[in-house]
């Protein structure tokens, strides 16, 4: 198996780390010729406009998103989520992907020096996983057909769609696998129909 990893900004070589302890291929995605042959794309956090900017740049938005929409395994973490998302309420410095059914606000966790770790009870794992939360965006809506797996209160913190997962919170920085897992079986599932 060979997971891409958008390399264009953000923290991609944690994501590497993570699947590296997996014992999973990761290869850096910043050109649309880095696609080829890989089972999964992880998209990580970052700042989202400065994201949306390379996308642009590197001629990758449309064709991300038609892989996306072509059943590509996607897993967008914090501003990762932003990107693949529907709407950014508030937001007119750029739009998103809009692959994803979910309305998210930016930075609503508060600023970098507000970051937070909790514990998260996932749906499907047996255990809680570490979450850390980094100028995270909030989910605010779920469009119909999306699977809430993780919440954080009432509030939505990991959810998936299809071949999307995403989550709103970091776990590659601090040595939790458990998310990371959960996308590989995705891989592994769409790999299977190919």
């Amino acid at each position: 198996m060979k997971i891409g990893v958008l390399s264009l900004q953000g923290d991609f070589s944690e994501h590497e780390q993570t699947l590296a302890r997996l014992k999973v291929n990761a290869i850096e995605v910043r050109r649309k010729e880095h696609f080829d042959g890989i089972n999964g794309l992880i998209i990580p956090g970052g700042e989202s406009t400065v994201f949306s900017i390379m996308l642009k740049r590197q001629g990758l938005e449309v064709f991300l998103r038609e892989k996306i929409l072509g059943g590509l395994p996607v897993f967008g973490t914090c501003a990762g989520a932003i990107i693949l998302s529907k709407k950014i309420v508030n937001e007119k410095n750029f739009s998103p992907l809009g692959v994803l059914g979910i309305h998210v606000k930016r930075n609503s966790y508060g600023r970098q020096v507000e970051s937070f770790e909790t514990n998260l009870k996932v749906r499907g794992l047996k255990h809680e996983v570490k979450g850390f939360f980094i100028r995270a965006p909030e989910i605010v809506k779920v469009d119909k057909g999306i699977e809430v797996l993780a919440r954080l209160g009432n509030k939505p913190v990991l959810v998936k769609q299809e071949n999307i997962l995403a989550s709103t919170f970091h776990t590659e920085i601090i040595g939790e696998t458990a998310i990371h897992e959960l996308f590989l079986m995705e891989c592994e599932k769409q790999a299977a129909k190919i």
